[in-house]
This record gives structure tokens, C-alpha cells and sequence, in this order.
């Protein structure tokens, strides 16, 4: 929370977006077998999906393969620093969707440990064909930016994120709800609120299937254009 010049706390749209964020991945975390990921929690599990494609059915990069199958092994088994370790050194070393992969893990134990500017860096290096995970990734660089106050470079971001994730009635919405509060923190209401009238219309079932109140956002973003 921010503080005034009273020494009091009041709460900003960043305290918003981080408990919109939690609720959602506890609703992740409970809902296992209905989803595969959502945010940063399933990115991970998106993640280790690909590199099983990888391993199988990609050959010519078997040995950085074998590298990241090393390194999932040890971020299962708990030793998350020389997991990240080996991943940080395929991603800048090698090259194509192994080193791609390895950027992406990378990014999301640097952003778990607050290393937000090491963070952005691997995400930024991070490129995926599928739409799922490349906007996953785009999303967790826009949050490095949040987490360093450059607001306007997590918006542009953020639209890199909806704009792949191609109108996914799950995540796509996500991604905006994020924008929008972001657009709040900047006190850029009337954008905020054209936003999550959006995600209203266009999203009927996230609300419900999140257990987010968009109307409660809608009237506060309201309250502050009139």
C-alpha cells in the first residue's frame, strides 16, 4: 500500500490488481482439473508441457533438451537454485525453442524471487508459437514492468498479451483486468472503464468462473470519471 504525506496507508490499484491476481491463482489451485493454467502458477506447468514437445519431438536439440529435462528435475526436487541456474545458462547459450523454453522458466523463478530486472530480461527473450504461452510470457514482463513503476511499458505490454492470447474466453481477460487496473494507477479512469466494461461484455463467464466482481470495478471506475 502507498503511503501519504500523514504516514497513512491507502490502498492503490496495484494493491487491487495483487489481490485480484491471488484470488485468481487460488482459484487455479483449486480447480486443478479444470484448467491447465492461468498467470504466473500455470505458466510453469505450460512451460514444462513444451518441454516435453521439445524433448520428443525435436531431435536436432537433444542436448539442450536433455539440459532442461536436468533442470526440471531439480526445480521438482526442490533445488531451485541450480534449476535456475541451468536454465539461465541454456537461454544464453543456446538457441531456438529449447533456449526459448529455458528463458521462460527463468523469468518466472527470477519474478518469484522479486529479481524483476532479471526477470524482464529472460521474459523478454522468451518467444513461443503458441498463443497460450507466448501471451503468458508477454504477461510476466508487463508484471516485471508493474513491479518497477513503468507503467506505460506494462500497459504496451499488457496489449501484447491480449492481442495473443486471441480472444481466449479464460485468459484473455485476465490480461485486460490487469491493463485496466494499471490504467487506474495512472489515473487514466475512462480507459480503466472502458476496459472492464469490455471484459463485462465480451467475457460473460469470468466473473464466474474467477470469482472476480467486475461490477464492483466498473462503479469505482465510474465513480471517478463523472
Amino acid at each position: 500500500m502507498a503511503k501519504n504525506k500523514n504516514n497513512v496507508e491507502t490502498r492503490t490499484s496495484i494493491d487491487d490488481l495483487n489481490e485480484t491476481l491471488t484470488s485468481v491463482e487460488q482459484h487455479v489451485e483449486n480447480n486443478k482439473k479444470t484448467i491447465l493454467w492461468v498467470v504466473l502458477a500455470i505458466i510453469a506447468i505450460a512451460a514444462i508441457t513444451l518441454g516435453f514437445y521439445y524433448l520428443i519431438y525435436q531431435p536436432g536439440k537433444q542436448q539442450a533438451a536433455n539440459a532442461i529435462s536436468k533442470a526440471d528435475i531439480e526445480m521438482v526436487v526442490g533445488n531451485d537454485s541450480i534449476a535456475l541456474a541451468q536454465y539461465m545458462e541454456i537461454a544464453n547459450n543456446e538457441s531456438g525453442a529449447p533456449a526459448h523454453r529455458a528463458a521462460l522458466e527463468s523469468a518466472i523463478a527470477l519474478y518469484r524471487q522479486g529479481k524483476y530486472e532479471e526477470a524482464l530480461n529472460y521474459a523478454n527473450k522468451a518467444d513461443f508459437s503458441d498463443d497460450v504461452v507466448n501471451a503468458a510470457a508477454k504477461s510476466l514482463a508487463a508484471d516485471c514492468y508493474v513491479n518497477l513503476q513503468q507503467y506505460d511499458k506494462a500497459v504496451a505490454q499488457y496489449d501484447k498479451a491480449i492481442s495473443a492470447s486471441n480472444s481466449n474466453s479464460l485468459y484473455t481477460p485476465v490480461f485486460m483486468l490487469k491493463k485496466a487496473n494499471v490504467l487506474t494507477e495512472q489515473g487514466n479512469y475512462k480507459a480503466a472503464l472502458e476496459t472492464y466494461e469490455t471484459i463485462k461484455a465480451k467475457y460473460p463467464k469470468f466473473e464466474m468462473f474467477y470469482n472476480v466482481s467486475i461490477d464492483q470495478y466498473i462503479a469505482r471506475a465510474k465513480a471517478r470519471v463523472e
